[in-house]
């Protein structure tokens, strides 16, 4: 295939060892590695070696059920990616945080700090929190519906725009004769009064070297899409063919455009679980060995709560069956509709179903050697189903070693893939400006 004149963006989505419901029990994989910061120390510096735009925590602020089945999300992405801002120089952190869950102001404020930290690294992955029983966490008796979350969503992102653009870029004077440390007429309260949040504001951190964090959004579901279209930069979801990511591909584009936003500014990245090896044969044999490993009971537990009612081990052999009358649970619609998909289009029965969704959880999962991993990346790249990738490693340290060893040379080969970093922020990396001042733009423009 013909080089592209544009180039991929590639993340590396760290799921403590690794993505793969059976990852842990390899006979390799070091445990401590859950809570280590070492291991994640070691990852981020092989992401950053293999000239990656960023590195992606997910967050879960519930544990969830069948703990003993598979390791957890323990560690705060927040406050994990601080800690690896001094481990690296050039490598964009993208923490996850909900909007259900949180404040505008708090959450405003430790984004602009780990934007300060990491000299400008830093993006934000929005999400609304899907399981429901992160609410009785926060002292909450229900978890909202999709509409209530996604409604709060949208105003929570309105007052945290205006909180990153409180202080103008110039507003510290630093005029020690004067004396004056800061202009007062260039920081601003935002009185901001609405349906979820009354925020008076200024925030007391100085803009960011980015001017605010990347925004990166994750959820395929119709109010997904649209908040996307709306404020995302870049967008996470789960495609398990390429020609299903092509027609989200070109509905989000579209919808993008609709907002008068820059479609070219805002990239999709779908989620890619790699399994490489020398051969095909080896890489086929990698697979064999996870899935021999998966856990059946884990995997009955989420595909329960995904379509919202129990599968057992007595349906392992069927199909699950669909009508249009399923009461499914309304926090899940978007995998609900995944595994549906699945199911009838490729008559999977229940235990396919799990292997399947054992590396992946609905995103592309492909086994093969380097260049027939390339040739799967390039293919979506280049035909209008992806901007670049969301990589998914099955196993830590060992998936992201590999893909950073043997298929970056050949992405860099075929002209896909940078050789070296040439900015020093995420949004350099990600090939997207920075942000205009809002109180700074009707300044000039009330002076014209």
């Amino acid at each position: 295939m013909a080089a592209s004149t544009r180039q991929l963006h590639l993340n590396a989505f760290l799921r403590n060892i690794g993505q793969h419901e059976a990852a842990w029990r390899l006979p390799e994989t070091r445990l401590s590695g859950i809570t280590d910061i070492g291991h994640y120390t070691e990852l981020a510096r092989t992401a950053e070696r293999g000239k990656l735009d960023a590195i992606f925590f997910a967050d879960h602020p519930v544990l969830k059920g069948k703990t003993e089945f598979r390791p957890f999300d323990a560690l705060d992405p927040v406050t994990l990616v601080a800690a690896l801002s001094t481990a690296t120089t050039h490598i964009g952190l993208v923490a996850t945080a909900s909007t259900t869950y949180t404040e505008p102001y708090g959450l405003a404020r430790r984004f602009a700090t780990l934007d300060h930290v990491s000299r400008g690294r830093t993006g934000w992955n929005i999400v609304t929190t899907a399981n429901g029983s992160a609410a009785a966490n926060f002292g909450q008796p229900v978890h909202p519906d999709p509409e209530q979350r996604y409604r709060r969503a949208d105003e929570f992102l309105q007052v945290a725009l205006q909180l990153w653009d409180s202080w103008e870029d110039d507003a510290i004077v630093g005029d020690k004769d004067a004396p004056r440390f800061v202009d007062p007429d260039k920081i601003h309260r935002i009185d901001h009064r609405g349906e979820h949040f009354d925020v008076a504001g200024p925030l007391e951190v100085p803009r960011s070297p980015q001017g605010r964090p990347v925004l990166f959004q994750a959820g395929s579901s119709e109010p997904g899409k649209n908040l996307a279209a709306r404020y995302a930069e870049a967008i996470f979801t789960a495609q398990p063919t390429v020609d299903e990511a092509r027609t989200f591909y070109a509905d989000v584009k579209a919808r993008i455009r609709q907002h008068g936003r820059n479609p070219e500014q805002v990239h999709v990245l779908p989620g890619l679980s790699a399994i490489i090896g020398g051969t095909e044969a080896e890489a086929r044999q990698l697979q064999q060995q996870l899935e021999d490993l998966t856990v059946v009971d884990y995997g009955l537990e989420q595909l329960s709560r995904i379509v919202g009612y129990r599968v057992g081990s007595d349906d392992l052999d069927r199909r699950l069956e669909f009508t249009d009358g399923d009461t499914v649970t309304t926090h899940m619609k978007s995998r609900y509709e995944l595994v549906r998909r699945l199911v009838l289009t490729e008559h999977l029965t229940v235990r396919e179903l799990l292997l399947r969704s054992s590396g992946g959880r609905g995103h592309r999962v492909f086994a093969g050697t380097p260049e027939q991993v390339a040739d799967t990346i390039e293919e979506w790249f280049t035909t209008g189903a992806a901007d670049g990738f969301n990589l998914i490693p099955p196993a830590l340290p060992s998936s992201l070693t590999a893909f950073v060893d043997h298929v970056i040379p050949e992405l860099q080969r075929r002209g896909l893939f940078r050789t070296d970093y040439t900015g020093a922020t995420l949004r350099d990396h990600l090939g997207l400006p920075r942000p205009a001042n809002r109180f700074a733009a009707h300044r000039v423009a009330a002076a014209s």
